[in-house]
Formats: C-alpha cells, structure tokens, sequence
C-alpha cells in the first residue's frame, strides 16, 4: 500500500500512471474557482494530458475553495502534495488509475482571502475558470437577472472582506486595473446555456453595484469564452477509496471516478491566450451553442427526467433505471419528440445515434452514478435543462406530455414523506407547495422563481396536472405506460 504523497511519485504501484512531469515546478496560470469531482475528472485531466506532453507547465491550475465543506478539500490536498487519483471506466468493465498533479496548489478562501485575491491579481494568472454548480450564478431562474443573496449579497456591501467568487473576482479584477495588469479570462465550465455570457452578466452586473467604472471596465475588457463540458462523474464514495486502496495499492482520501466518454467544446474567446487544449481532444470552436443545446436538453435533462421517476420506482442508480425497456422508451421518446426539435444541427454530430449512445452510457454497470445525486439541486437544474424545452415546444405548438411528466415526477417526489431529506435551497416551499396539491391543483407551479410564466400557460398546467394524476393513480411505471411508451425498442446503433 502507497499512500499517495509527492514522494510516492518515484516507485508507483504497478498499472497506476502517473504524471511525466513535477508538479511542484508548475506556475499558475489558471486558478479555478470549485474543485468538486467534475473538475478534477475534466478540466484537470485535459491539462494532465496537455503536461504530460511536456507542454504547458506555465498553466498550473491553483484550486479555491469557498464553502465550508471545501475545508476538507484543502486539508487532503495539504496532506497528500495536491495529487489525487483518477479512475476512468469503460462501459465494459475496463478500468485504468492515474494520479493527477495539474492541481498544484489549493487555496480555501475563508482561511486567507488576501491570498486568494493577491493570486488573482498576478500577472502569471491568466484564467480564472468555473464549476460552482447551477445555482452559484445568483440569478433569478425567471427572469435571467442577477439576483444577489447570501455572501454575494454581503460582498455588495462597502468595505467588506469578499467572501463569494464574484466577490473575490470583482476585487482581484479591480486590482489588476489599477496595477495596469490586463485582465483575465473568466471561463466558466457549468451547465448553463450560454455560460460565457451569463457569467459576464452576472460580473458586470455585481462589479457594476460595487463600483460602476470597474463594472463598464470588466464588460469591456475582459474575455468570457462559451463553452460546453460534459463527464458523467459520480460522487466519491468509501467504496471507491476501496476498490483504489484494494486494486490499485492507492491510499488516496479523495480519489474521483469519471466514465471513459469525456468531452470539451470551448470557444475560442481569450484575453491572455490559453493553452493548447485542441492538442488533446478539446474541440475549440467559434460557436458553441449547437453543442450546449444539444447536451442540456439531451443529456442534463434526461438525467432530470429519469431521476424523480426512478426513485419513485424504486431504483437507486441509473443505469437500474435505463436497463429498465419503458424508462429506455420514455427518455428517447422525450428525446427526440419533445427535445431535438429545439435544437439546431451541430456540427459533426448525428443526433440519432448521439441520443442512443447517451442510453448507453446511462446503462452502463461501471459507473454507480446514483439518482440522488442527480436530483440534488433540482429547482436550479429543471429551469434551465428542461423547461427551455417545454417553453419553445409550446410556442412552436409542439408535444409537452414527456417534460410535463417529468415536472409532475419532481412534485410527487418532493410530496413524499419516505424519502431522504431533499438537497434543494428551496426544499421547504418545494415540500409545501407538492403536499399543497391533494387540495389545491396545480400548487406546485405556483413558484414564480422555477417555473416563471409557464404557471399560467393553460396547455402546459393542463399537461402537468393529467401527468400528476397518472403518476398518483398508476405510479411511476404505469404513468409511463399511460403515455403509451411501454413499446419495443430498436437495437441502439453508435
């Protein structure tokens, strides 16, 4: 057994790769901003692929954590030299382990927040990148506004120590301004369309409150690439740290485990250069948005409409759910009858064959992604996955039956009382409002911040409250059936 140190670099366990450079002798060239399991599984590993090379070693990537739970982050990465081991497995079983030493520093921003903004503020920072989850944008899911709330609307006060990413942001940009230091890129990795664009707006908009000038400078000066990321990267688990204890020889407290699948389109939309992502398999383009569309209303809301109506069910993984012939027929029924309609053609993608291998990679036994996690979160997620989908399909009179089912999944779920507690910001009124429907239909829409003016749109509430009756009167698979899905499916062709 090797517990996974810098010192473990030298003599690594047999079939564990490990880095073909020192990562102690990286610069930072990108600090990234939530370095959950999805970073460490994507960007990270494209960065390790690009060092591997003997390339990029100016774009070391320094972690900051904000959250509370980010304080253990820190201290395993503090414990272990800021490695950590990636497990990427195929759908056939086949697995491969390799540590990661592109995270050469981990900053938690509670603990010295001078540090973080004064790392910002080098001229050697030439990135700053995103995974801070749907919900960490403070909009308003209604009106697409910045809508501040907890440490982003505390960092709006004078004189405060920031404590939010925008807040750390704002004050390392407004720093490099007055040093004469050009800007960085803000690069934004999560799961929102347009995601470039709406991290500009919220910047602009949050710097713009503090100090209008320095909001007019960051719209004007700095970069927000587009970009579209998709790894399906299942929460660590004390079976993982196991089976990489066990299989691989690996004492590693926080390894993470992705599928073999991975992809990357970015726009190529830079202040300061960037590394040379397209060297190892990044898709650099100049319009993202057919890809984006194409994996939000394909991928992100399949997972949404599997998930309520799975663990209604029943199942606790995905891949028990999309074994499963009447969820298979559901979600490429939803796929390409309510969603592929809304979308543009994507260049260099058959659609077909794309919904049917997401099916396939959903099914797969390697990775034990579970429904739960991907529920958490659920009223950030439906509004901007799914119901931009149902929004267009009413305005251009098409089907909403499979969307609608979906929403009133999500409501009989948040309804039920045997079921873990809901990771949710807004659980409370979600429970409230779900349990108000035995006497008062249609109680669930009545959230203006989720659902907006689709509350009041008579074809849709019509379908969510047949679709809610279906799933009380005939439960989750009978509801399926009801919409007459149960029905053979052709052999999937990738």
């Amino acid at each position: 057994m090797v517990k996974l140190t810098p010192a473990a670099l030298a003599s690594p366990p047999p079939h564990v790769e490990v880095p073909h450079y020192d990562p102690q002798q990286l610069r930072t060239g990108i600090v990234h901003f939530g370095v959950g399991g999805f970073h460490r599984s994507h960007e990270a590993m494209y960065l390790d692929r690009l060092l591997n090379t003997g390339q990029g070693h100016e774009w070391g990537i320094c972690g900051v954590g904000v959250l509370p739970g980010d304080a253990r982050m820190r201290d395993v990465f503090r414990d272990q030299g800021d490695l950590y081991t990636l497990l990427t497995k195929s759908p056939d079983g086949h697995a491969e382990a390799r540590v990661i030493g592109a995270v050469h520093r981990f900053l938690y921003a509670p603990d010295d927040p001078e540090a973080v903004i004064e790392t910002l503020a080098h001229p050697d920072t030439r990135i700053v990148s995103l995974t801070v989850t749907e919900g960490g944008y403070s909009l308003n899911n209604a009106t697409g506004e910045f809508d501040p709330s907890g440490d982003v609307l505390h960092d709006l006060q004078p004189g405060v120590i920031p404590r939010s990413v925008f807040g750390l942001l704002t004050e390392g940009l407004r720093r490099r301004r007055d040093r004469g230091v050009p800007p960085f890129t803000v690069m934004s990795c999560d799961n929102i369309q347009g995601n470039g664009h709406v991290t500009q707006r919220v910047l602009t908009a949050f710097a713009t409150r503090k100090d209008p000038e320095l909001g007019a400078w960051i719209g004007q000066e700095v970069a927000f690439p587009n970009s579209m990321v998709d790894r399906i990267t299942p929460a660590t688990t004390d079976d993982l740290r196991r089976e990489v204890s066990q299989v691989y020889g690996i004492e590693d407290a926080w390894p993470v485990v992705g599928e073999s699948f991975t992809q990357w389109v970015l726009e190529d939309h830079f202040t300061l250069g960037r590394p040379a992502l397209e060297q190892v398999g990044v898709q650099v383009v100049d319009d993202v948005e057919p890809y984006e569309l194409m994996k939000l209303r394909l991928l992100n809301a399949s997972h949404q409409a599997m998930a309520y109506l799975g663990l209604l069910a029943g199942y606790t993984y995905a891949h028990e759910a999309c074994q499963d012939p009447a969820f298979v027929t559901f979600l490429l029924d939803y796929m390409e009858r309510e969603a592929t309609p809304t979308l543009r053609p994507v260049p260099g993608i058959d659609l077909g064959a794309y919904r049917h291998q997401l099916i396939e990679r959903f099914a797969s036994t390697a990775i034990q992604d579970t429904l739960a996690r991907l529920i958490v979160d659920g009223s950030e997620r439906i509004p901007k996955f799914l119901l931009p989908v149902v929004r267009e399909q009413l305005a251009r009179g098409g089907e909403i039956a499979r969307s609608a089912l979906v929403v009133a999944s999500w409501s009989a779920y948040a309804a039920s009382t045997e079921r873990p507690a809901l990771v949710d910001p807004r659980a409370a009124e979600l429970e409230r409002l779900a349990r108000q429907e035995a006497t008062t239909p249609g109680a669930f829409l009545n959230q203006p911040e989720v659902f907006g003016d689709l509350a009041q749109d008579g074809r849709f509430r019509a379908a969510y409250l047949d679709a809610l009756a279906s799933v009380t009167a005939h439960g989750p698979r009978g509801a399926l059936e009801a919409l007459g899905t149960a029905r053979p499916q052709p052999t999937p062709s990738v």
